[in-house]
């Protein structure tokens, strides 16, 4: 089992999973209502797409792997100019006090969400948002595309990544993929900040949430 991240799900889920189109559509219903008590606008999840390109090869991955990303963006946003190292085997990558202080702080749209289900939708906002005692929102989080992308901008450079004016070319996307296939270093971080990284590209792109489970 592992951590599966989708852009356009309710599409797909209308033509082959029914009651999974229904049960999504619950859950952003929920989301909607999270947004509303903020004063922020509705997300309307597109029931038709375009083809979507993902130059994520990987879809999902060991949950444990998302939190050697977190990790390093806690570090760099704390310690700007602060460049990855591979963490050692017998460190947890989630015990490490800069995400402890990032969970506190309660901004980060990467760190403070959950690790194996919820939303992110593509709508603009600050502050990442709670849903109330009874709202049975997925994660309890709901996070904004925009800032996912906006934080994982931010931690490119200390993971070696080169982006132009915060965009990842088709070349660099490529050399990012090698890097993964040769399975050492940090491929943990890359695998998941590819994934996150196209699916918030994608989500902005076409109005569609990102979806954790």
């Amino acid at each position: 089992m592992g951590l599966a991240i989708s852009v356009g799900v309710l599409v797909d889920l209308l033509q082959n999973d029914p009651e999974g189109a229904e049960w999504l559509q619950q859950g952003l219903t929920v989301a909607n209502e999270v947004l509303a008590a903020a004063d922020l606008p509705p997300h309307h999840e597109p029931r038709e797409l375009p083809p979507m390109h993902s130059r994520a090869s990987i879809g999902g991955f060991p949950y444990s792997f998302i939190h050697y990303l977190r990790r390093a963006y806690a570090i760099r946003a704390a310690e700007p100019g602060w460049v990855a190292t591979p963490v050692e085997d017998d460190v947890d990558p989630s015990q490490d006090p800069a995400v402890d202080d990032a969970l506190s702080d309660m901004q980060s749209h990467l760190v403070c969400h959950s690790d194996a289900e919820g939303y992110y939708v593509p709508v603009d906002f600050d502050e990442v948002l709670y849903a109330e005692p009874g709202q049975e929102l997925p994660g309890g989080i709901l996070g904004s595309s925009y800032r996912l992308r906006d934080e994982l901008v931010l931690v490119a450079p200390a993971l070696g990544i080169e982006l132009a004016d915060g965009e990842l070319s088709d070349e660099e996307a490529a050399r990012i993929a090698r890097l993964i296939d040769a399975d050492g270093g940090l491929y943990r971080e890359y695998v998941s900040w590819l994934r996150l990284y196209e699916s918030a590209r994608l989500s902005i792109a076409h109005k569609t949430a990102i979806v954790f489970n």
